[in-house]
């Protein structure tokens, strides 16, 4: 256990709550502050996608020893529902059977909020942090940003109030700070499958269910009660985006045309896409993520991504992860921590803001394509043969716990061998042959 220290936490999500339960571990006083009412109070909805949970999610939430108190929450998505025309294809994740799991953002963060005060940490609720004196871990409060604040004083503050964080804003106004921000010209909007009336699921329960349609598609995610989160990603400009679909008939009549099967599972349709607000999506990049041994920085307002490869959560709690393990290396140095802690994971928050975009395209066009499904079919056949061999890259991001730096290097390498794979003479109706096993085993000996 380290020498206890008063620390702040500015933001109650998912990851402010996981760290305030890991540095009470540590015999840390914690108080967290959010600008918001407490979410347990209030109707959470609107502008949701479902959080799906894998192994590092999960990993973070065990070294807490509050997994098993997550996962009665969660349900188990094994594959990929594609939804394209009259036809319904699956895609199962993982070879052994691994799952991902659908977790809705405000049922989880309501019971992260209260596994946490269960720890001993304090929560302060529309409590507005403006500034932090970096240099002496001094928070900055006040009703206005223009009016008279109280200083309140730690001796470190994280800051975990996300993309647009205020602790980051007073980090930038340093010198040699480097921030960059890069918005999708895609947004989303969240839709609603209600359960059957004898609470059963409309769709298949254990997919996450995908319509891809190119620069558009829409996807859905089970919940506890029956029924699905959907959220549709949609440009904001130009032929079918959210500014040509103005009216009721016109939302009416693209649904009907494009995404049919989703007509009769959707009656709050046109409610919904009105009622429900247009959200944007951001990469945020940064660097440094911390000051001396008094401000760090973490999830969201380290390293926004967009939701593609559903790591988000996933890679905000193994930063808590890495956080955790570094306080366990370097004991009371603070500065140390902080140091080694952003070295580490710089890289690999770069590498999955970068896998996540790719697989925005992968999910909007490729999940259709028939190459693309050969190719899957290829690699899942192969790695069932050589799993010493090969790992998907799906695999690597999702079922794994090593670096997304490295899952991406690796990744990039198989998808040369694949390219040249989809070459060969008659693959589609030769690829389960001992030729194409060669000439895998060949190119990944190349190397």
């Amino acid at each position: 256990m380290q020498k206890s220290q008063k620390i702040a936490i500015v933001g109650s999500g998912l990851v402010g709550s996981l760290l305030a339960i890991y540095l009470k571990k540590e015999g840390h006083t914690v108080h967290v502050y959010d600008r918001s009412p407490d979410i347990r109070t209030i109707q959470f909805s609107g502008r949701s996608i479902n959080l799906a949970m894998s192994n590092r999610g999960w990993k973070a939430l065990d070294g807490a020893g509050v997994g098993d108190k997550v996962r009665h929450i969660a349900i188990a998505m094994e594959k990929r529902a594609i939804h394209v025309g009259n036809q319904l294809n699956f895609q199962h994740y993982g070879l052994q059977g691994e799952c991902i799991y659908s977790i809705s953002r405000g049922v989880l963060n309501r019971k992260m909020i209260d596994l946490a005060e269960e720890a001993g940490a304090e929560f302060f609720f529309e409590q507005k942090i403006w500034d932090v004196n970096l240099t002496d871990a001094t928070l900055q409060m006040g009703e206005t940003e223009r009016g008279e604040w109280t200083d309140v004083k730690y001796d470190m503050v994280f800051g975990a109030d996300g993309a647009f964080s205020r602790i980051r804003h007073r980090m930038q106004r340093q010198s040699m700070f480097n921030y960059s921000q890069d918005f999708l010209n895609t947004g989303y909007k969240e839709l609603h499958i209600p359960a059957n009336a004898d609470g059963s699921y409309k769709l298949d329960k254990n997919s996450l269910h995908i319509w891809p349609r190119g620069k558009y598609m829409l996807i859905a995610l089970p919940n506890l009660d029956g029924s699905f989160t959907c959220t549709l990603f949609m440009p904001f400009e130009g032929e079918n985006s959210f500014a040509s679909l103005d009216n009721r008939p016109k939302v009416e009549a693209f649904f009907a045309e494009n995404l049919p099967d989703t007509i009769d599972v959707i009656p709050d349709l046109a409610e919904d896409f009105f009622k429900n607000p247009t959200s944007t999506l951001v990469t945020m990049k940064c660097f440094p993520w911390t000051y001396s041994d008094k401000v760090a920085l973490i999830g969201d307002a380290a390293h926004a991504i967009v939701p593609f490869y559903g790591q988000g959560m996933n890679a905000g709690f193994e930063d808590i992860t890495i956080l955790y393990e570094m306080m366990q290396k370097y004991g009371n140095d603070w500065k140390t921590i902080f140091s080694e802690y952003e070295k580490s994971r710089k890289p690999d928050a770069d590498a999955i803001a970068e896998l996540s975009y790719r697989n925005f395209m992968e999910m909007g066009t490729k999940t259709a394509d028939e190459k693309f499904l050969l190719q899957k079919k290829i690699e899942k056949w192969f790695a069932s043969k050589h799993p010493e061999k090969w790992m998907p890259l799906y695999d690597r991001v999702t079922f794994s716990t090593r670096p997304y730096s490295e899952a991406l290097a690796i990744g990039d390498f198989q998808e040369s061998i694949m390219q040249e794979v989809l070459k060969m003479n008659n693959i589609e109706t030769n690829w389960q042959t001992e030729e194409v096993e060669n000439k895998i085993i060949q190119l990944l000996n190349s190397k």
